[in-house]
């Protein structure tokens, strides 16, 4: 599948969002600030779903969850599971790389206050559907989050009420597991809503379910 219909660099398909990426390329001139693209092997068979860029993190740097937070227990756990050949990531161009798995978003464009509304969650889809039908037969996908979680079920055209979110939870789907978690987030990680341990069981599962398939 072309690579454009995953992913536009030049897409300023949200109005809102295109004119905010505008103003933060004015104010932090060395910034990414475009679309970020999905990050890892296209026939990888383990998917991770965030929601969006984070300003000083993927929208600085032009790579899903490098050089913030969210991804400093992201790529900790992806790594110790196998999924990495490093247990962090600061920048866009260091030799990090993700064995067996690739990284994307909801949706690509950072969003005010990190916070996508429903229209451009719903604009966005299409490259998250693209992205989706390209996936290796028994494959894991992972949502970080209910905004994910859902985006993932539109994208496949499922009902929202036959499938919850809810962490730890696991969705047999035709062509994939789903298997939900809770955010990475700066405020879910220091609030304990989600807890190293709690992270590191629900990326345990997803090495099981690879192996598994494997014979392994």
């Amino acid at each position: 599948m072309p690579d454009s219909l995953i992913f536009d660099q030049e897409c300023r398909d949200c109005p809102r969002l295109a004119a905010f990426l505008d103003d933060v390329r004015e104010r932090y001139p060395n910034y990414y600030s475009r679309p970020v693209a999905p990050f890892g092997a296209p026939d990888a068979r383990f998917l991770i779903v965030g929601l969006a860029p984070g300003m000083h993190g993927a929208n600085r740097t032009g790579r899903p969850f490098t050089g913030d937070h969210a991804g400093i227990l992201l790529y900790q756990v992806l790594h110790k599971h196998g999924f990495s050949t490093h247990d962090h990531s600061d920048t866009a161009d260091d030799d990090l790389r993700l064995i067996d798995c690739r990284i994307t978003n909801a949706v690509k464009c950072l969003p005010p206050d990190n916070k996508p509304i429903g229209a451009e969650i719903n604009t966005c889809n299409r490259f998250l559907a693209n992205e989706l039908a390209q996936m290796p037969g028994d494959a894991v996908v992972m949502a970080l989050g209910g905004i994910a979680h859902r985006a993932i079920i539109k994208a496949l055209g499922l009902r929202q009420a036959d499938y919850k979110f809810g962490h730890a939870a696991l969705h047999d789907l035709e062509n994939f597991h789903l298997l939900d978690s809770y955010h990475c987030s700066r405020y879910n990680t220091n609030t304990r809503r989600l807890t190293e341990a709690m992270f590191d069981a629900v990326f345990a599962t997803a090495r099981e379910l690879l192996d598994n398939q494997r014979g392994e």
